[in-house]
């Protein structure tokens, strides 16, 4: 005989109220994941037993990323973050990725398993969400231990994407180039400069970058509209690509994440790779920020993949540079009630 057939309504209240702790959890570690300008480009619908995350189209960035290539693979950072939330509190999910043939906007659903966990082993990595932030200042000399970078590579590849991983001085100073060089072309574009300014914001905005995560200057808030206005009407391109080209040469380790196909699964699963290498680090007790400027010039993305190393038939996808630092301010968020429907 079973016991207790039908729940009382004080028991259906209190799963009630563990269900609704259990999504607020798990979508606030979601939106914690980094993306492009900050431009947190994704929407939650919430159903009875299941979450479906959509790329949101309107905080696209057609100038830098024309294919939203960098959109899907933000969006794929807040999956790999809900599955990390999720494993923390033990439950469990099924994934169906891209589940509609007639709405490319919908990217993953997910299923919840109340009576198993999935993907137990990620659950330790809850606790480098919040702590995990973009760090644009330069890096100490001290190498990124070997162990560590093995660690960083298992991680991308349980994510079903191949990496490279450069720390000898050569190849790092010939990729620092590279960044240099993208940054000269992609400021020398005009409708590149305005893209950029336009999500330079105040900090006390819920989304873009605070002007002093732009990577020009410690700038108080004050100073953003000029930040964001020099952006906009001069080509600063000189002096950005010295910044960033000394940043990358300086750098102990420049990871690469790569896939051998091209399309939106891939880049769902680079950011899942992404996420999974940066809480990793995070966890080791390293910084890490992006050097995508040579990935987002046609030209110049397969000539970096020769120089990490990659096969001739991958697709690079993200750079990193990896080292210890000191972390930078978390840039902002926006609520879940402008995120979750």
């Amino acid at each position: 005989m079973l016991e207790n057939p039908i729940a009382s309504p004080a028991d259906s209240a209190a799963a009630g109220q563990t269900h609704e702790f259990a999504m607020h959890f798990a979508l606030r570690h979601a939106t914690l994941a980094p993306s492009s300008h900050n431009s947190q480009p994704w929407r939650f619908v919430l159903g009875a037993d299941r979450v479906i995350l959509c790329a949101d189209r309107l905080r696209a960035l057609p100038v830098v990323d024309p294919y939203d290539r960098e959109l899907i693979i933000s969006c794929g950072a807040a999956l790999f973050n809900l599955r990390v939330a999720l494993a923390s509190l033990g439950i469990g999910y099924a994934i169906t990725l891209f589940p509609s043939s007639a709405d490319a906007d919908l990217l993953a659903e997910v299923r919840l398993l109340h009576e198993r966990v999935t993907g137990a082993e990620l659950a330790a990595l809850v606790s480098a969400i919040y702590e995990r932030v973009t760090t644009r200042h330069p890096f100490s000399p001290e190498p990124v231990d070997t162990a560590v970078e093995r660690h960083l590579m298992d991680a991308a590849r349980a994510e079903g994407v191949e990496v490279a991983c450069v720390s000898a001085a050569e190849p790092r100073y010939a990729i620092a180039e590279f960044v240099a060089e993208a940054d000269r072309q992609q400021f020398a574009d005009p409708r590149f400069r305005r893209e950029l300014a336009k999500w330079i914001h105040p900090h006390h905005t819920n989304d873009g970058m605070p002007a002093y995560a732009a990577g020009l200057a410690p700038l108080l808030d004050f100073a953003t509209p000029l930040v964001a206005s020099a952006i906009r009407t001069f080509d600063l391109g000189g002096g950005v690509a010295a910044t960033h080209r000394d940043l990358a040469a300086g750098s102990p380790l420049l990871l690469c994440l790569a896939t051998g196909v091209d399309d939106a699964q891939a880049w769902l699963a680079v950011g899942q790779a992404l996420e999974r290498v940066l809480l990793v680090a995070t966890l080791h007790g390293l910084c890490a920020s992006y050097l995508n400027q040579p990935i987002e010039i046609p030209e110049l993305r397969q000539k970096l993949g020769a120089l990490t190393g990659l096969p001739p038939a991958y697709h690079p996808q993200l750079l990193l540079r990896i080292g210890h630092g000191t972390p930078d301010a978390a840039t902002p968020r926006r609520p879940l009630d402008e995120v979750v429907s």
